[in-house]
């Protein structure tokens, strides 16, 4: 056995570099840890462009907390609450307490701002706290203990923490070892438990499982299938190693991702680069570094401890009026359920649910300039509490930029038409018109753990808003003794398929649960209303058709009356409506929601994961306003035992006819693995868009003008041979 200290220290280093990989808020080059003043981060893409954090402040009632507001939490929470000084008590996250909607929706730029508040997720002695400072008065104003199950979101000491304690076990680095693996190259992941019934109640648990760096930065791909080991974060002692023997542990060849790395020979000829030239520069502005206004849209973005980027206040210029019209008060991904399907001892609690146990703003990685966004992108920062309550940037977190991809906008060609222009070709009167279709974008990417998850919200200059949700990074794979399928014979795994020698990938669901809080002109006053296509039949001798589809509108009346769940076979439309602004033919005003792909949680709802990702058993939800539910899997997520969730609010099943109401949107991907998801997998996406219905007399995208040769520089394709 290696020199134990030596080991360990080796062990926790690349456990250190998993961390980086897992939890991105580490500070790094050019972030920053902003302890002090004065201290200035760099933007990658322009490093003449320089924001000093230190002594931003904020502009808008929903702008983030600055560095200087959370470093006046933490003095706050100081002499609130002593064990934030020793060490006993921690952040485990901070964001804006916003203000009341109302006050939100009076705001009016020079107006001063509300009151600056802070609610904070915090542990002390084993109780969870949610608690909300005042930064105007310096007070604790609300301080609950344990208003639910389950604890905060998890942070990067957690995880340190939880791999240090598995790695000090001389009975679990024995197992390591016995398997061939040197302490040197272990990899330890701790991984998030679930809730499986009362024997973990009272304690807060991480499972530690192994993989092996030998050879490859793609340790996902070399599993040390067989063992974990449990460990109570409260004692910081190991309660249970599980060891199954021995699985061959996958080859590390064919594994590396890294592109001036790769030995392996490519056969493709490369792709030239491509950008998006702007001769008159982008048409967006960014006010006071949250404020995005482009065509007829103004909205607010931000980035967000939990829920990575939060889009607020959107509003559209109305195409007659001119007037600004609002559209979502508030839209941002409130949960990720991720569940596996291998019910051994092993896999049975990867069930996770990562916006609430981990974060997606803290492991959103920088951009990569170029490759997750085009040239003509401008990038916004996060700023986030450490969990000792000190500020920290995640640079270049969201980026927004224009996208055009040789779409169409709109098109129509006429001929023989009076007045019409005379075509060169035939000397035919014509008219062609057409128009571009040109977008803004606003966009994020996560890596949570071996998963990568870009959310982009993209709006249109006909109103439009489209939502997507694109997937990619690595696998979390299963070590098998088969190499070929034919050796499985009879005893193919219950778990997924053989997607290379020694290596399962294990099936499993992506659901993902938006909050859209929308209003449609205001707040107080929408309804959500299923337009419904029934077949009729045609009374005999009517007419030579036989069937014919006809429209039927419901206004649902309560929250059960708008839980959906899609079917093709009974097909309808969605609309959230103002009934009380009507259109000039007296439609009311409205925005309906068209889903994409998608796909639906088969798991049963007494399963312990489905208890807990209750959100995803639908597939569209309307709920009265309530701003403490926000986040689909409840306030506090971690060992939750699904006491506060989407599914137990709108089972209150109160009113939301003509009321301020909050449409939720599960898109789901179901994962079967396969060869081309090894060793990295190819982005997979789905989207739903939020579309106007009668919102605008007609269509604004008229108003749109052509793009003409003269407007562009000089730039034509090479001969093809």
């Amino acid at each position: 056995m290696a020199e134990p200290s030596l080991a360990r220290l080796s062990a926790l280093f690349f456990g250190f570099l998993l961390l980086l990989a897992t939890y991105s808020w580490v500070p790094r080059l050019h972030s920053g840890l902003l302890s002090g003043t004065g201290v200035q981060k760099t933007l990658g893409p322009d490093p003449k462009l320089r924001v000093d954090h230190s002594s931003a402040k904020p502009h808008h009632p929903l702008d983030p907390l600055t560095v200087q507001e959370i470093e006046r939490v933490r003095t706050i929470l100081l002499d609130h609450e002593p064990g934030f000084g020793s060490g006993s008590a921690t952040i485990h996250s901070m964001a804006l307490d916003e203000p009341d909607k109302t006050l939100v929706v009076k705001w009016k730029k020079g107006n001063r701002l509300p009151s600056r508040r802070a609610e904070v997720l915090a542990l002390s002695v084993g109780q969870s706290h949610v608690i909300v400072v005042d930064l105007d008065s310096g007070r604790v104003v609300s301080d609950v203990v344990n208003p639910t199950s389950g604890y905060p979101i998890l942070t990067m000491d957690d995880l340190i923490v939880a791999s240090q304690v598995a790695l000090k076990s001389i009975e679990f680095n024995r197992s390591v070892e016995a398997r061939g693996v040197k302490l040197s190259d272990l990899v330890a992941l701790p991984t998030f438990t679930g809730w499986f019934g009362p024997e973990e109640e009272g304690r807060r648990i991480l499972k530690v499982q192994c993989f092996t760096s030998q050879d490859t930065p793609n340790y996902f791909m070399r599993p040390i299938e067989g063992l974990y080991a449990t460990v109570d974060m409260d004692k910081l002692e190991v309660i249970k190693i599980v060891d199954k023997g021995m699985v061959p542990i996958p080859k590390a060849a064919g594994t590396e991702y890294r592109y001036n790395v790769q030995n392996k020979p490519v056969h493709m000829d490369r792709i030239n680069p491509i950008s998006i030239e702007q001769p008159e520069g982008p048409s967006f502005l960014v006010e006071d570094g949250h404020l995005v206004k482009w065509a007829n849209w103004v909205f607010h973005v931000k980035a967000d401890h939990r829920a990575g980027i939060i889009i607020s206040q959107a509003t559209v210029r109305d195409s007659e009026t001119g007037e600004p019209r609002s559209v979502m008060y508030k839209g941002f991904p409130s949960e990720l359920f991720v569940p596996y399907m291998d019910p051994g001892e092993l896999w049975y609690y990867k069930s996770y649910l990562d916006a609430g146990e981990i974060g997606l703003g803290p492991a959103a990685m920088p951009l990569v300039p170029l490759n997750d966004c085009p040239r003509n992108a401008y990038y916004i920062d996060g700023v986030f509490a450490l969990p000792d309550g000190k500020a920290i940037v995640q640079p270049n977190m969201i980026c927004l930029f224009e996208r055009y991809a040789g779409d169409v906008s709109w098109r129509h060609s006429e001929i023989l038409i009076p007045n019409a222009d005379v075509c060169p070709f035939t000397t035919r009167k014509q008219i062609r018109e057409s128009r571009p279709k040109v977008t803004l974008v606003a966009r994020m990417a996560t890596s949570v753990g071996n998963y990568d998850y870009t959310f982009d919200w993209e709006f249109q200059s006909d109103g439009l808003i489209r939502v997507t949700v694109a997937a990619s990074g690595m696998l979390m794979v299963k070590g098998t003794p088969y190499e070929n399928v034919d050796d499985l014979g009879d005893k193919e795994d219950d778990s997924g398929p053989l997607i290379s020698e020694n290596v399962i990938g294990v099936v499993h669901d992506h659901f993902i649960t938006f909050h859209l809080d929308m209003d449609i002109d205001g707040p107080m006053n929408n309804s959500f209303v299923k337009v419904h296509l029934e077949k009729q039949r045609v009374q005999s001798g009517k007419s030579p058709r036989k069937s014919y589809l006809k429209v039927k509108k419901y206004v649902a009346k309560t929250e059960k009356d708008a839980q959906i769940k899609l079917s093709l076979y009974d097909p309808y439309e969605f609309h959230i409506v103002n009934p009380n602004r009507k259109s000039r033919l007296g439609n009311p005003a409205g925005y309906r929601i068209i889903p994409g792909g998608n796909a639906v949680s088969l798991l049963d709802h007494d399963d312990p994961p489905q208890i807990r990702g209750a959100f995803s058993n639908n597939q569209i939800w309307v709920t009265r306003y309530n701003r403490s539910e926000q986040f689909a899997g409840g306030v506090l997520v971690y060992q939750s035992h699904g006491d506060d969730t989407l599914q137990v609010w709108s089972d209150r099943d109160r009113s939301i006819e003509n009321n301020d109401i909050v449409l939720w949107y599960t898109l789901g991907f179901h994962h079967i693995p396969c060869q081309e998801d090894y060793p990295v997998m190819p982005t997979v996406a789905a989207s739903f868009e939020l579309k106007p219905a009668n919102f605008f007399e007609s269509n604004p995208v008229i108003g749109v003008a052509p793009i003409f040769e003269k407007d562009l520089p000089v730039c034509r394709p090479f001969a093809s041979s």
